[in-house]
């Protein structure tokens, strides 16, 4: 998931505003209102049903980045609601199958920390005068996809009662790994940055 209202590529021309209450803008909300529908459902035990929630937030976050680029509906509230909707939707989907046992509750602490360790560095950045370039690296995307495909086939198997074998566990191993390679690489640009 990401990328909704990413900004246009270096050398175009940015879009002009296209408002606050746009259809992108609305599915995007729809997807941070899946949220709490989705941890309710795992909570009651309904990952068969909360697997469908998530595939659906992953269907409408590719849906509303396609309209805002596509039909120039690209917004300063779409910018900031996609990442934030993206971000709750893992990071809650993570904590809530750990919770009830279904991924080690070390990965979702992992997954947390270097969350909290990006934002908490790009708001200490600010108040030191430094803002930041927020611009997504390819290690980052890697890892936003993978923790994707993690989520998706944890509920998968546990809802459906379905045989892994070592998949699962690999890419637990992968998700860890890229976790910790992409916080590092963001923790190194800023210090660069900085410096």
């Amino acid at each position: 998931m990401g990328g909704a209202d990413q900004p246009p590529a270096p050398g175009t021309e940015p879009a002009a505003e296209a408002g606050f209450l746009t259809l992108p803008n609305v599915i995007t909300f729809a997807r941070l209102c899946a949220v709490p529908a989705a941890v309710w459902l795992m909570l009651q035990h309904r990952l068969d049903l909360a697997f469908w929630v998530f595939v659906a937030a992953g269907v409408s976050d590719g849906i509303d980045g396609w309209m805002a680029r596509a039909w120039n509906l690209r917004s300063r509230l779409g910018a900031i609601l996609d990442p934030i909707a993206d971000k709750a939707l893992l990071v809650s989907v993570y904590v809530t199958l750990a919770a009830i046992g279904v991924l080690p509750d070390w990965l979702a602490i992992l997954v947390v920390f270097r969350d909290l360790l990006i934002v908490g560095g790009v708001v200490v950045l600010y108040v030191l005068g430094q803002p930041p370039a927020i611009q997504p690296i390819l290690l980052s995307k890697a890892n936003t996809l993978l923790q994707i495909t993690l989520a998706a086939g944890a509920l998968l198997v546990a809802g459906y009662g379905l045989s892994a074998g070592a998949l699962l566990d690999l890419l637990v191993a992968l998700v860890a790994a890229s976790t910790l390679a992409s916080g590092a690489a963001y923790v190194w640009r800023a210090v660069r940055g900085v410096r």
